[in-house]
C-alpha cells in the first residue's frame, strides 16, 4: 500500500487509499473460494509451493513465450506483507523463506484472510471489504458467488481491469471461476481449513 500511495503521489494521480480490515468470519465464504479457484486450487493440499504449475511455467517460460509466474496465494501473502514487488531470484528467495514460515504458523485459513486484506482489488483499494463497498455498496459478508468471482476475476491486474465496468475478459473470467467454485464444491471445499 506505501509503494502505490508513493507511486501516485510521484505521478501526481490521487494517492488515497481505500482499505479497511475485516476478519475471515465477516467475509461471505463465496469471497475466499473465489480467490481459491481463480488463483491457486490446490491451496487446500500444498505446503506453499505448487511444484507441479512451478515446472510447467519454467517450461514455458524457456520457449520464450509471455512470462508466467506460478505463485501460490501462501507466495503471494509473503511477497505482499513482508517484501518489495521488484521481480528479482534474491527477492524469490526471501519470499520462499517467508512462505514456509506463514505455512506453519499462521495455517491456511489466517493465510486466506490476510491474502483477503491486502490484496489490491481495484485501484488504490485494498481489501475484499473495501472492494465489496465500493463496488458493490454492501458489507463484504454479503458477497454472492457472481460477485466474489468478479472481484477474483481482477486480480492478477487490478489496475488494468474493472470490477464497476468490466470488458470482455472480465465477464468471460468471472463466468469461469463461478464454474470453478461450483466444481470445486462451493465453500464446503474451504471448510476443513487449519486456523492455526
Amino acid at each position: 500500500m506505501l509503494s502505490r500511495k508513493i507511486e501516485a503521489i510521484y505521478e501526481k494521480k490521487d494517492s488515497e487509499i481505500y482499505y479497511d480490515w475485516t476478519s475471515y468470519d465477516k467475509i461471505s465464504k463465496e469471497a475466499p473460494l473465489a480467490v481459491v479457484a481463480a488463483e491457486d486450487q490446490l491451496f487446500p493440499e500444498h505446503y506453499g509451493f505448487d511444484f507441479k504449475s512451478m515446472n510447467l511455467a519454467y517450461k514455458r517460460n524457456l520457449k520464450g513465450k509471455k512470462i508466467r509466474g506460478a505463485s501460490t496465494i501462501s507466495q503471494q501473502v509473503a511477497k505482499n506483507v513482508f517484501l518489495w514487488q521488484t521481480r528479482s531470484y534474491i527477492r524469490k528467495a526471501i519470499e520462499v523463506y517467508f512462505t514456509v514460515l506463514i505455512e506453519l504458523i499462521w495455517g491456511k485459513q489466517r493465510i486466506l484472510e490476510v491474502y483477503l486484506n491486502v490484496a489490491e482489488m481495484g485501484d488504490m483499494t485494498f481489501g475484499v471489504e473495501e472492494a465489496s463497498k465500493r463496488y458493490y455498496g454492501k458489507s463484504a459478508i454479503n458477497l454472492t458467488r457472481d460477485q466474489a468471482a468478479r472481484i477474483a476475476a481482477v486480480l492478477p491486474s487490478p489496475r488494468k481491469w474493472s470490477i464497476s465496468k468490466p470488458g470482455p475478459y472480465v465477464v468471460r473470467r468471472t463466468g469461469q471461476i463461478s464454474r470453478q467454485m461450483r466444481a470445486l464444491g462451493g465453500p464446503a471445499y474451504l471448510s476443513g481449513l487449519r486456523r492455526f
